[in-house]
């Protein structure tokens, strides 16, 4: 077979050259050395020695199967190493203001690490029952703690407000069963479901009783990743104080909303980007923030202007708007076409010069907005 001649150009021959020469491989951003990854045994770091305690309550390790359970919980965490290194990242960002309002409210520092179990500490968390955001409201408990859930806004989403929500249910909880571990599990599976539990099979001690296989890892779940989260470094992750997220800086005003307002106005009011206001407000859902109170968070330092941005770009907004009707239907009624547009009859019948009493038919068209 003839021998094949490949030709390479000087200026590559020089390249090469550079290459490999020592650290010419490294890149600037990457300049620092990596280091051999360095941490315990899986078997070293599940011999648990105690006490332990638990919102500031006794962890029965002596218990045989109290221990299995912790150490299982202790094992799947650390087997993802990857996602234990998330979960210290974002405590950075979402652990000061939790334990700011745990504080405030005379509640053990422990029960931030159910916001860790529950989503991982991400904000748009969900599950396939409904459950939603860092501490993970269904929609019907959520309501019941003041949080708006409906098509345009989802207030689950929001740290603060669903954390406020959460401490609020979470203190409840525990006056109704007198203590943490089994307020937490009512957080879980519910405050009923826990009551004919604990009346079934005449036990108040959570470490005892027979509970659904998710509720009673929850408890080994949290204290595991408290273990975890308090003392990374015996576990052997090595992360230094640059590595945490930092919490986010935001101004926070209150809007008035007379007419649904488009995110996109409030963006440029704020002399920002629509993604920003999105992400800063992730209760939102849609394009337009729904007419109404609200509060909302922008960049920092937006707030001083906003008012003065907002104003005349809001007034020229709403010349562009052609009033809204809607057309009557047989079986309607003002009071049930108002609450379907979500405003008031007597907001309804002024915008249509009509009385209360006023009588409407099939095909008459009727304003509900502009």
């Amino acid at each position: 077979m003839p021998i094949r001649h490949i030709h390479i150009p000087l200026l590559a021959v020089f390249l090469l050259f550079l290459w490999s020469l020592p650290g010419a491989a490294q890149s600037p951003s990457l300049a620092e050395p990596m280091k051999t990854a360095v941490f315990p045994s899986l078997e070293s770091a599940i011999r648990i020695k105690g006490p332990l305690e638990f919102c500031g309550e006794y962890v029965p390790i002596h218990l045989p199967e109290v221990r299995e359970r912790l150490e299982k919980e202790l094992l799947l965490m650390l087997w993802d190493r990857a996602q234990v290194i998330l979960w210290l990242k974002r405590t950075g960002r979402y652990f000061p203001h939790i334990e700011v309002v745990l504080k405030g409210a005379n509640m053990p520092d422990d029960l931030k690490y159910v916001a860790v179990i529950e989503s991982a500490l991400k904000p748009h968390a969900g599950s396939n029952k409904g459950a939603r955001g860092i501490w993970q409201f269904i929609p019907s408990t959520a309501r019941n703690y003041d949080l708006v859930v409906d098509y345009s806004m989802d207030e689950r989403r929001n740290f603060f407000l669903s954390t406020k929500a959460a401490v609020r249910y979470l203190g409840e909880l525990h006056d109704m069963f007198g203590s943490w571990t089994l307020g937490c599990a009512g957080y879980n599976m519910g405050e009923q479901g826990l009551k004919k539990q604990i009346e079934k099979q005449e036990v108040k001690d959570y470490y005892r009783l027979h509970l659904p296989n998710e509720t009673e890892r929850y408890i080994p779940r949290a204290i595991a990743a408290k273990l975890i989260l308090s003392d990374p470094a015996r576990y052997g992750f090595d992360l230094r104080p640059g590595d945490y997220y930092t919490p986010t800086s935001f101004d926070r005003i209150k809007l008035k909303a007379k007419y649904p307002t488009p995110i996109a106005l409030v963006a440029k009011a704020a002399k920002t980007y629509y993604k920003n206001i999105r992400d800063l407000n992730p209760q939102i859902l849609t394009d337009v923030i729904p007419k109404g109170d609200h509060v909302l968070y922008l960049p920092e330092g937006a707030a001083e202007e906003f008012a003065k941005q907002y104003h005349p770009l809001i007034a020229k907004y709403r010349k562009t708007l052609k009033p809204v009707t809607y057309v009557v239907k047989r079986g309607d009624s003002l009071t049930g076409i108002a609450r379907r547009h979500d405003m008031s009859l007597w907001q309804l019948c002024k915008l249509n010069k009509l009385s209360t009493k006023s009588t409407i038919r099939p095909g008459q068209k009727l304003h509900v907005g502009e």
